[in-house]
């Protein structure tokens, strides 16, 4: 009597986690680290960082009334001492200064200098040309869609820190 040999049924391969669900978080960072290494590249020949940047960004909508290291630090989401050694550099190349707080002598605020202001005016074209050139393709109407988009998850993420108790790791809600 022979033996008949019964195939093996094939081993199913148990179902392993894929991150695909993700595509949205990884693309977000992706496009903000290209985006940041395009705009590196096209300020280094101003010899300005993208850092040192922000904060000239950021005085300069703060009004002609300069403002304190610690406002400055809480808008941009950095700490005081982040912020200040970009103060120092920015004042050591002449972009900004710090003067006597009218109100309290003791205290500084940073104010934007002629020079740093030039540099606002090119950077601000530049930042223009660079979002024409990376929104080529792009219609207004899905721009607008995306932007409610990413303010809407923007807002989403906050509530989790909320709830989480974690807001305060931003250092504002801006």
């Amino acid at each position: 009597m022979t033996k008949t040999l019964k195939a093996a049924a094939p081993k199913k391969t148990p179902k392993r986690p894929s991150a695909k669900q993700f595509t949205f978080g990884y693309l977000v960072h992706d496009v903000s680290r290209i985006r940041r290494t395009v705009m590196d590249l096209l300020m280094r020949p101003y010899g300005i960082t993208r850092s040192q940047w922000s904060v000239l960004s950021t005085l300069s909508r703060a009004g002609n009334d300069g403002m304190m290291q610690v406002d400055l630090a809480r808008l941009m989401e950095v700490g005081k001492v982040t912020v200040g050694g970009l103060i120092d550099r920015l004042e050591a190349s002449g972009h900004v200064e710090r003067k006597a707080d009218a109100k309290d002598r003791r205290a500084k605020r940073v104010f934007i200098t002629e020079q740093g202001f030039d540099v606002i005016g090119l950077m601000i074209e530049l930042a223009a040309t660079t979002n024409r050139r990376i929104l080529e393709g792009v219609s207004d109407a899905d721009r607008e869609v995306c932007e409610d988009v990413l303010l809407r998850v923007k807002q989403n993420l906050k509530d989790v820190l909320r709830e989480q108790g974690g807001l305060n790791l931003l250092e504002s809600e801006d």
